[in-house]
C-alpha cells in the first residue's frame, strides 16, 4: 500500500517589516520529497494561499545547491506540482 504524505509550505513572502524576500527553503523541499517519492510515496504539496509558494532567493543559489535542489529543478512533474500547490482549506 503506498502512503499519502502532505507536505505544507509557506505562502508567506516578505521577512518581518524589512522587505526582504523570504519563503520555503528548497533544500528543506527537495531532500525529503525525494526520500519519500523514491520509497514509493504519493506527495501532496500545499500551502495556506494555494497555488505556487514563494522561494526564499538565496535557497536557489548556486552556493546552495545540493543534489537534491539539482535533481528537483531538472524534475518537470515535481515543478508542476509545486507550481499548483493546493490551498490548505480545501484539503
Amino acid at each position: 500500500m503506498k502512503k499519502n504524505i502532505l507536505v505544507v509550505l509557506t505562502s508567506h513572502d516578505r521577512l518581518g517589516d524589512t522587505g526582504k524576500l523570504t519563503g520555503f527553503w528548497l533544500e528543506e523541499l527537495a531532500v525529503p520529497y525525494y526520500v519519500f517519492k523514491d520509497a514509493g510515496a504519493v506527495l501532496t504539496l500545499a500551502s495556506p494561499e494555494g497555488g505556487k509558494p514563494p522561494l526564499d532567493p538565496n535557497s536557489n543559489d548556486v552556493s546552495a545547491e545540493t543534489p537534491a535542489t539539482i535533481r528537483f529543478k531538472a524534475d518537470t512533474v515535481a515543478n508542476e506540482q509545486l507550481a499548483n500547490t493546493a490551498k490548505l482549506t480545501d484539503i
